[in-house]
């Protein structure tokens, strides 16, 4: 709680300490008798929704902005790739192979954190989705160059838990997919797309279609490893369908090494949001 409040009214810790001091009586055991926002159960109702959706984007919001952080690079990526000395374990010869990814990862997060340094680790701050594989390889090479990284989990049916590599303090924890997604782009310049699978799919094509639709600003949008992207994606087949244009081919890039993504974002001159959609 902060200590520089300027309200003259009791604040809710005090207010919700005082009330759990009072006497075991049928009235105080009583879930009606809770505070509203102290009871659990009533939170989780169904006509809350709202008020967790709000929730869920303020908590992360006012953390980073508390933390002075201005701007990210986003990386998202497969969560079943291995670090390279445990690619024996991989499910696949295919997966093993992609353990290179992992290494170029962790040290594309050192490089950026590195600049990071420059602006305090207030700028470029990496951001995962702070679980294993790759998003693990990021926050590791954030660790690994003595600065801090976001982390933004997600409740799931099976066990999950954030990466050893997360900054504590930035380790956040979402219930709703959308919220998510909102906190990866809203301080996002650059986006960084590693092999993967559903997921991984899922936050590409988001969040390219919010780039090609001119809901988002241009931001630099590289793909690591353009065997497997043109592999599993046949994006020339889409642009001679008509269902994108030619031009929005020009909205990503293919890369392969760290380095070659750390000279595009050095020398990427901003671009605002598209005013139109090429080929409608």
């Amino acid at each position: 709680m902060r200590e520089d409040r300027l309200s003259p009214f009791r604040d809710a810790q005090t207010d919700r300490s005082t009330a759990s001091e009072v006497p075991d009586t049928p009235q105080t055991r009583s879930s009606a008798y809770r505070l509203a926002f102290a009871d659990e159960d009533f939170m989780c109702r169904d006509e809350l929704r709202p008020v967790r959706l709000q929730l869920e984007l303020l908590k992360p919001e006012m953390i980073m902005s508390e933390r002075e952080i201005t701007s990210t690079i986003v990386m998202f990526g497969g969560a079943r790739i291995p670090e390279p000395a445990q690619k024996h374990t991989a499910r696949t010869e295919t997966l093993a192979g992609l353990s290179q990814y992992y290494d170029e990862a962790r040290e594309f997060a050192r490089l950026m954190t590195e600049k990071s340094h420059e602006s305090g680790g207030h700028e470029n701050v990496i951001v995962t989705g702070g679980g294993p594989g790759v998003m693990e390889a990021g926050n590791r090479g954030a660790q690994d160059a003595g600065g801090c990284s976001i982390g933004l989990n997600i409740v799931l049916p099976h066990e999950q838990a954030p990466n050893l590599y997360v900054t504590p303090e930035l380790s956040f924890n979402f219930h709703y997919f959308a919220i998510r997604k909102m906190h990866f782009l809203m301080r996002a310049r650059a986006i960084t797309i590693f092999p993967g699978g559903f997921g991984t799919m899922d936050e590409l094509f988001e969040s390219l279609t919010l780039i090609q639709t001119g809901r988002m600003e241009r931001v630099p949008f590289l793909l690591f490893g353009r065997e497997f992207w043109e592999k599993v994606i046949n994006w020339e087949a889409l642009a001679d369908a008509g269902t994108i244009s030619d031009d929005d081919l020009d909205l990503f890039r293919f890369v392969d090494t760290a380095q070659q993504a750390l000279d595009i974002i050095e020398n990427w001159e901003p671009a605002p949001p598209r005013d139109e959609i090429p080929g409608r």
